[in-house]
């Protein structure tokens, strides 16, 4: 009897490190984008199709935060958006982004520490599937305003576990009531459904 290949998906909401999380997206490489598909993976299509609906022009650079093997991208592209570069932590996501052929430019970048970024380099940037525990901390959503232009655009989900930790959702709340950026959108709706995740959609203008 053939071996049923392992899955990936469930133990990736339960990662401690960095480099743990790291070495379990490496290993995952492969086969991530077929169990993300037999889950039916909603949110990239969301995201991307929610930016579209707020960007000033589709030509101009995005920056595909945690782009994995590029699903976002994919997603960002059948969108529309012309320009688009990724990072994510995992050199093996990379190397399946890369093979996509709908990147500009990919660079590695963990969110636990400062992405090699200049400040106003983007107009736009998403976050699909990546700020949740274990992954990215609910600071990211600020770190990243920061490095955006003015009036820029961060489009980012938080799935079901992130939204039971209430530190994520206030931390939206929070930039929104300092006056660093408006929420044009915020949208729940599927994520996996083959899992039984949702996911919220937000829009983030920086001010």
């Amino acid at each position: 009897m053939a071996k049923e290949p392992r899955k990936f998906l469930t133990s990736a909401y339960h990662l401690g490190s960095a480099d743990d999380a790291r070495r379990h997206y490496d290993e995952w490489a492969a086969s991530y984008d077929d169990e993300l598909a037999a889950n039916r993976y909603a949110t990239p299509a969301r995201c991307a199709e929610a930016l579209a609906a707020f960007a000033p022009d589709l030509t101009a650079p995005v920056l595909d935060i945690g782009c994995g093997t590029g699903l976002s991208g994919l997603a960002l592209r059948e969108a529309g958006f012309t320009t688009v570069d990724g990072t994510d932590l995992s050199a093996e996501m990379l190397e399946k982004a890369k093979a996509l052929g709908v990147y500009r430019e990919l660079f590695l970048g963990d969110l636990n520490e400062p992405l090699p970024v200049a400040p106003g380099a983007y107009g736009a940037m998403t976050a699909v599937g990546v700020i949740n525990p274990g992954h990215a901390p609910p600071e990211t959503i600020g770190a990243v305003l920061e490095l955006l232009q003015p009036g820029g655009l961060f489009v980012f989900s938080l799935n079901d576990h992130a939204l039971a930790d209430p530190a994520f959702e206030a931390k939206v709340d929070d930039v929104i009531a300092r006056g660093l950026a408006e929420c044009p959108f915020r949208e729940h709706g599927p994520h996996l459904p083959g899992i039984g995740l949702e996911a919220t959609v937000f829009v983030l203008r920086k001010r």
